[in-house]
């Protein structure tokens, strides 16, 4: 007789999302699969720890096309109802090779490394711009005044969304991203944003198809008019940028300045020394990333996943965050080392759905951190840490509001960089 599928172990509730890390060091202990489940009801396999999780991120045999889930999957899982299930759900996150390599050879260019550095002066002027517009003193709340602003501005300056159109879309609709199962009282509130961002992506494409640039939007609308994506490919891939192009990066911030404030000695030294950003974003991504979990993958048949027997069409999704605390592979790896190196995190991914927006995403971090603690001396939560409201996401992890207080408002000497001095005791 088959053994019992073990009982899932849940992945919700005001304490997992406020700290997930006490749950997944226990789970990394008891080994490196295990059955877990959503708020929707679904049941998944999580994967714990560095190791495991780079082979299944690069695991031949786990496709992403959710025609590959099972019945059981798609009860619960396919939440998106039709049209948009099939209209928004076909991007670059739902597709294997082939087809997801020749779809993703379409954006990676407007992604390069040394483009993002070229426009970096841009994005520097865009967050000076935002941080002018706080008070020069005393409180505000960082993720509307900053963190849910600055990386919608820098992605329609990347991918050439015009300014009406900017000016039009509704921040409420990333929250498309976060499950409402079908009986739930939010469901019709969750369909009004489907139908009103589809009818923003049909207007946006119809606008470049009439005004067509060099930019990746424009690329995109005439590679769907020559015939290399098809309609719902090409809403999908907007779909994608205007969503997971902005919300993780604004989840990012916050994760980063919530580990940052509460360690005030790190924050103070990151403050006078600028010239350690690369290397402290790259520890803050891997401390606590924006990208909680990967999005499910299938096996297309019985397969055996580090000593679990998975059934075919059963979703296995992957703990980034989990991973980049294994002890294993990180020396003290709850710790907040701003100087660690090496730091082989996997905040974003791992093998071919690597984010082709890592080089945006390192330089916005990069130039969000700077300038807050350049133009904010004596940055400090407003709140009690135990007052922070972390997002419900599913994937992600991140605060929907983060008030702080803070010193006189000065900036460093643009001729010569100097950093200002932080001194909390003096600003109060």
């Amino acid at each position: 007789m088959a053994a019992a599928a073990p009982e899932p172990v849940e992945l919700y509730g005001t304490d997992y999302t406020r700290d997930p890390y006490p749950l997944y060091a226990e789970l990394r202990a008891r080994g490196p699969v295990h059955r877990v489940r959503f708020p929707s009801g679904v049941c998944a396999w999580l994967v714990t720890g560095h190791e495991a999780a780079q082979q299944a991120l690069t695991d031949p045999r786990l496709g992403k096309h959710h025609s590959r889930g099972n019945a059981a999957w798609r009860a619960r899982a396919s939440i998106m109802p039709e049209p948009q299930h099939s209209q928004l759900q076909v991007h670059l996150l739902h597709q294997d090779p082939p087809r997801h390599t020749a779809m993703r050879r379409l954006i990676t260019d407007a992604f390069a490394h040394r483009r993002m550095e070229e426009l970096r002066p841009r994005f520097q002027e865009m967050a000076d711009a935002l941080l002018d517009a706080l008070p020069g003193t005393g409180r505000a709340d960082l993720v509307e005044g900053f963190a849910a602003r600055f990386p919608f501005q820098v992605l329609a300056e990347v991918i050439g969304l015009p300014r009406q159109f900017a000016d039009r879309f509704d921040r409420d609709w990333g929250k498309v991203v976060q499950p409402v199962g079908p009986q739930d009282p939010g469901r019709p509130a969750y369909e009004a944003r489907l139908r009103g961002l589809q009818r923003y992506i049909a207007d946006l494409v119809a606008h470049k198809r009439r005004e067509q640039g060099a930019d990746l939007l424009s690329r995109l609308v005439a590679a769907c008019d020559d015939g290399r994506l098809r309609p719902p490919e090409l809403d999908s891939m907007i779909f994608q940028l205007l969503v997971a192009g902005q919300e993780p990066v604004t989840n990012q911030i916050s994760t980063a300045l919530v580990a940052l404030l509460r360690h005030p000695e790190q924050l103070a030294t990151l403050a006078a020394r600028p010239e350690l950003l690369p290397r402290a974003v790259e520890e803050l991504l891997r401390h606590d990333s924006a990208f909680e979990l990967t999005t499910w993958r299938f096996f297309a048949e019985d397969a055996d996943l580090y000593g679990t027997r998975i059934p075919a069409g059963d979703s296995v999704i992957v703990s980034l965050c989990a991973a980049n605390r294994d002890p294993r592979r990180f020396p003290d790896a709850d710790a907040l080392d701003l100087d660690r190196s090496p730091n082989p995190h996997l905040a974003f991914g791992h093998g071919i759905h690597f984010c082709p927006g890592a080089a945006l995403a390192r330089i916005e971090l990069q130039v969000a951190l700077g300038t807050l603690l350049r133009r904010l001396p004596g940055l400090r939560m407003a709140v009690p840490d135990s007052e922070l409201t972390w997002i419900p996401a599913v994937l992600a992890r991140g605060v929907d509001r983060l008030p702080v207080a803070y010193g006189p408002s000065h900036t460093a000497s643009p001729a010569t960089g100097c950093p200002v001095a932080h001194t909390p005791d003096a600003a109060c």
